[in-house]
């Protein structure tokens, strides 16, 4: 078991990137379906405002720390993080090691074709991983999905529905799915395809990643005002000895 850090009402495993894959793997060795989820400052302020999605998030058996905002807020309260470890390098890591290993993988969410696609580009990398199956986001019933999974029968469900969708969903159906595995990956599904770019390796160093997003894409000026309030919020506790 890994040291859990409360931030702002959510738990976070205290793990490095290289430990985090370690206990992805771990979990993917196991009977049962687990999942894992990479809350950044966004889903953390929505855990606030709303019970369901934080005890989808609670329900998690391993918990990320995706996001430099997050790093700074535990650093802030006084229960530092060891490193951010972002879900789509965390994602991108364990499919390295599935690979090797032959492993079975379903890609869940994007729009029409974008799975298809990015399960495409994912192979030609890694030539051993097997994709079993391929869904878009835009489905009202679980039902028919769900079925079309279980056939499927993967090891991994990579399941990118955006947040606070995707935990939800996780958190509902996890005792209906065969997967041994699901992490909520969110966007990352557009960059394994190639339609959105992720961030220079300059800009996500300097913890500026989210900047970059804004840049490329102004409308989602709405969700990142998440940040700073969740940034005052931290200094307001911070400042109250850490009572929240």
């Amino acid at each position: 078991m890994t040291e859990r850090i409360n931030v702002l009402g959510v738990d976070f495993d205290n793990v490095t990137m290289a430990e985090a894959v370690d206990a992805a793997w771990a979990l993917l060795q196991r009977e049962g379906t687990d999942y894992i989820v990479t809350p950044n400052p966004e889903i953390v302020m929505n855990c606030r405002e709303n019970p369901d999605a934080a005890a989808a998030v609670a329900g998690a058996a391993l918990s990320i720390p995706d996001g430099i905002g997050i790093i700074y807020g535990a650093k802030i309260l006084k229960t530092p993080l060891k490193e951010k470890v972002p879900g789509c390098e965390l994602t991108q890591h364990l499919l390295e090691r599935m690979n090797t290993a032959g492993g079975s993988v379903f890609l869940l969410g994007g729009k029409p074709g974008v799975a298809e696609l990015a399960a495409e580009k994912l192979h030609a990398q890694m030539p051993n991983l097997r994709f079993v199956g391929c869904h878009d986001g835009y489905f009202s019933d679980d039902g028919p999905v769900i079925d079309e999974i279980n056939a499927a029968a993967p090891e991994l469900l990579l399941v990118c529905l955006g947040a606070p969708k995707q935990e939800l969903w996780m958190h509902k159906n996890a005792a209906a799915l065969s997967a041994r595995l699901m992490i909520g990956a969110g966007g990352s599904i557009d960059i394994y395809a190639g339609t959105v770019q992720r961030a220079p390796e300059a800009w996500c160093n300097a913890g500026l990643e989210w900047l970059y997003r804004l840049l490329k894409e102004p409308r989602r000026i709405g969700r990142q005002m998440a940040l700073p309030k969740f940034m005052l919020k931290v200094l307001f506790t911070g400042g109250r000895g850490g009572a929240d």
